[in-house]
C-alpha cells in the first residue's frame, strides 16, 4: 500500500511555507545573512524541534523565520518545498505565508511575496506543479496589524488568492477578525481560517458564521458536536487536516486515536496535509502513510483524500476536472496492474 500512496497524485491545501524551513537551510541562511541563531549545527536545530504544545512550537517557528531576509531567501525556501512536492507527486499546492512574521522584523511585504511568487512560477514552468498563495493573519496580533497587512496586499492581488487566520487559537477568537475578513471578502479575496485544532468545536462554528470562510483548516474537534459534523457533510465544507502535526502538538496522543478516517467514512470532505513539515517530521506521503498505518484503508478510501482536496481547492472547475482525471486514471491503472 505504501507504493500506491507514494505514487498517488496529491493536492496539498494546508502548508505554511515558513514551516518548510529545514535545519540545513536554516543554518545556511543564518550564515549567508549573518543572523545569530542559538544553534551551532543541524543536529542542535533538530533537537530543538521538540514541542509540548502549539505555543512552544510557535516560539521556535518564529525564531527560525528570522533567517529569512532577502527575496532570494524566500525563493530558496519555496523552491526547496516544491522539490519535495515533486518527490511526493503533489500536483497542486495552496500555500500559506505569514507576512506579519516578517514585516514585524522590518522585512518589506514585497520582498516576501515576490520571492515566494517567483518560485511558484518556476514550479509551474519547470515542475508542472500548480499553486495558489494565501496570506494569513497572525491571530495573536491585533486587528490593526491585520488591517495594515490587508492594505499591503492590495498591490499583490494578482499573486494572492485568499486570506487565512493562524497562530495561537486559544484566547484569540474569530470575532477579533470579523471586520478584517469582511473587508477582505469585499475586496475579492477567498477566506479560510484555522479552527478546532487546540480550541473547541464552537470555534469552528464561530469561524464559519463570522468569517464566512469556505473551508476549515484543521477542524478535527468538530467530532465534539454531532450537529456540526452533519453540517460539514451536508454543506460539503472541507477540513484541511494535518495528521502528523496533530500528533506532534498533542491534539491526539497517538495516530490510532486520530479521527480523520472516521470523518472520511462519515462523508466529511476531509483532506490530508503536512502543515509545517520541517518541524513535524513529514511531508505529504509521510502523512498519508502514517494515517494508513494506524487506520488501514483500501485504495479507494486513500484516493478519496485526493479527490476531496481537488474539490476543496481554489482552482477553476476545468482545472479541477483535469486533476480528477489524472487521479482517476492513476487509480484505474494501478488497479489493472495489480
Amino acid at each position: 500500500m505504501n507504493k500506491f500512496i507514494q505514487s498517488l497524485p496529491k493536492v496539498e491545501l494546508h502548508l505554511h511555507i515558513e514551516g518548510t524551513l529545514e535545519p540545513e537551510l536554516m543554518l545556511e541562511l543564518a550564515q549567508r545573512n549573518s543572523i545569530n541563531i542559538p544553534f551551532n549545527s543541524v543536529e542542535e536545530i533538530r533537537d530543538a524541534y521538540n514541542f509540548h504544545n502549539l505555543q512552544s512550537f510557535l516560539d521556535i517557528y518564529f525564531q527560525g523565520a528570522d533567517v529569512l531576509v532577502h527575496e532570494q531567501d524566500f525563493f530558496d525556501l519555496t523552491w526547496a518545498y516544491l522539490l519535495r512536492c515533486q518527490e511526493d507527486n503533489v500536483l497542486h499546492t495552496e500555500i500559506f505565508f505569514d507576512p506579519q512574521a516578517h514585516t514585524e522584523r522590518d522585512i518589506l511585504f514585497d520582498t516576501v511575496v515576490n520571492g515566494i511568487h517567483r518560485a511558484l512560477n518556476k514550479g509551474v514552468s519547470d515542475l508542472g506543479i500548480t499553486s495558489k498563495l494565501i496570506m494569513c493573519f497572525l491571530r495573536h496580533l491585533d486587528e490593526e496589524s491585520a488591517f495594515k497587512t490587508l492594505t499591503q496586499a492590495q498591490e499583490h492581488k494578482d499573486k494572492i488568492i485568499g486570506v487565512g487566520l493562524d497562530s495561537t487559537e486559544i484566547g484569540n477568537p474569530a470575532s477579533k477578525f470579523e471586520r478584517v475578513f469582511k473587508q477582505a471578502l469585499e475586496q475579492g479575496f477567498l477566506t479560510v481560517a484555522h479552527a478546532g485544532e487546540e480550541g473547541p468545536a464552537d470555534n469552528i462554528s464561530e469561524a464559519l458564521s463570522l468569517l464566512k470562510i469556505t473551508r476549515i483548516d484543521h477542524g478535527v474537534r468538530c467530532s465534539e458536536d454531532a450537529s456540526l459534523v452533519k453540517q460539514l457533510v451536508s454543506e460539503r465544507i472541507p477540513l484541511t487536516v494535518c495528521p502528523l502535526s496533530n500528533i506532534k502538538l498533542k491534539v491526539f496522543d497517538r495516530m490510532e486515536q486520530h479521527n480523520i478516517v472516521t470523518l472520511l467514512r462519515q462523508g466529511v470532505c476531509v483532506t490530508i496535509n503536512s502543515d509545517d513539515p520541517a518541524y513535524f517530521g513529514g511531508y505529504m506521503t509521510d502523512n498519508f502513510v502514517a494515517v494508513n498505518n494506524a487506520h488501514p484503508m483500501n485504495k479507494a478510501e486513500i484516493a478519496q483524500f485526493t479527490f476531496n482536496a481537488i474539490e476543496a481547492s481554489f482552482v477553476s472547475s476545468s482545472e479541477q476536472e483535469r486533476l480528477r482525471q489524472v487521479t482517476q486514471q492513476f487509480v484505474e491503472l494501478h488497479n489493472r496492474v495489480l
